[in-house]
């Protein structure tokens, strides 16, 4: 309300400066970091999910009832939820598995296409007992008016389940991490959590997670011992019962009640801040929102677990990691709709900002 979107902008380039400067993180390691990607192989599993983008025309209010007609001028699809997660992982240079549960319909073929188009392995499984899950949002001039969602949310029948555990286990030998994006529509049972962690210590590679719950009921406490979680505040709050506490505090509690060993609290438009209990130098570190006046936000969080997710799995540069997090929310949110970020914006992208 008393600033202008330049000087917000100019703002929060001056404080992700400085954060670099307190960590001892400059261009040249940032761009190093996205280099050392190529021989990192990770596992994504989760809900997936079709984002339909209708664009629309205001013609005006109804005269019938109070409701506002649009006429539909053009649609376009993006694939969605983990699905994305794992698109991102591998335009961002990495090697990317793929394990989930589609419907049998046209949306689930899609996302299938889409995947496999981009050289990801993929190993679905077919549900009769739910479609797709598929969301079309209604949008005129960039101003997004309602969403309508086709879902079931059930958590999976037991013979999916062990369909699931068991190309699970297949998967996992071969992998430096296993990322799971819980949109909690069913797919992520507490078997199958228990089942990640379990082959996470038989195999010793990286675990990675984050629950979407601003529709759905979820809580990300429910992954435990996990390496990295990345909810955002009202997540946390909801998941601890905590209305009360300072950040550091809901922040470190969340670390004690679910062992996880590094944490990313999201606080939106404020940005993120990186948590690391075990660093040796300052262990927690603020991020701003590099974008002032975003798009859409919704593919924010998708990407910033991807590419923690990714670098993680090759160093464990956690502080490097989180600012080309901040750098990749940013390209994300400049879009409308989830596209993959390809390691070249990034590169370009950090350029610009030094």
């Amino acid at each position: 309300l008393e600033n202008s979107e330049s000087y917000l902008q100019k703002n929060n380039k001056i404080k992700f400066k400085i954060a670099c400067k307190k960590q001892n993180i400059n261009k040249k390691e940032l761009i190093n970091f996205i280099d050392s990607w190529s021989k990192t192989k990770l596992l994504v599993i989760g809900d997936s999910i079709l984002d339909q983008y209708a664009g629309c025309e205001a013609l005006g209010m109804s005269a019938e009832a109070p409701v506002l007609v649009v006429r539909e001028l053009q649609k376009k699809d993006f694939i969605g939820g983990a699905s994305i997660v794992a698109s991102h992982i591998k335009s961002l240079g990495a090697e990317c598995e793929f394990l989930s549960v589609i419907g049998r319909d046209a949306e689930g073929q899609i996302i299938k296409k889409e995947l496999s188009d981009k050289g990801i392995l993929c190993e679905f499984i077919e549900d009769d007992s739910r479609p797709t899950t598929f969301k079309k949002r209604y949008i005129v001039e960039n101003q997004k008016l309602f969403r309508v969602s086709r879902l079931n949310d059930h958590f999976l029948n037991k013979t999916i389940e062990e369909k699931f555990i068991e190309k699970l286990e297949k998967l996992a030998p071969n992998v430096n991490g296993i990322v799971v994006s819980d949109f909690v529509y069913g797919v992520i049972t507490p078997k199958i959590i228990m089942k990640v962690v379990e082959l996470s210590n038989k195999y010793n590679f990286k675990i990675f997670a984050d629950t979407q719950c601003s529709s759905q009921i979820g809580l990300i406490t429910k992954f435990k011992n996990f390496t990295l979680l990345c909810p955002n505040e009202k997540e946390a709050r909801i998941a601890l019962q905590d209305k009360e506490s300072g950040l550091e505090s809901l922040s470190k509690n969340l670390i004690s009640e679910t062992g996880s060993e590094m944490l990313i609290m999201k606080l939106g438009a404020q940005g993120f801040v990186a948590f690391d209990p075990n660093f040796e130098g300052i262990s927690s570190q603020s991020f701003p929102a590099l974008s002032s006046n975003p798009v859409d936000v919704s593919g924010a969080g998708d990407s910033l677990l991807a590419i923690m997710a990714t670098a993680l799995s090759t160093d464990r540069k956690f502080m490097t990691a989180a600012a080309l997090g901040c750098c990749m929310s940013a390209i994300a949110v400049e879009n409308m709709g989830n596209k993959p970020i390809y390691a070249s914006q990034l590169k370009e992208f950090i350029a610009d900002l030094f």
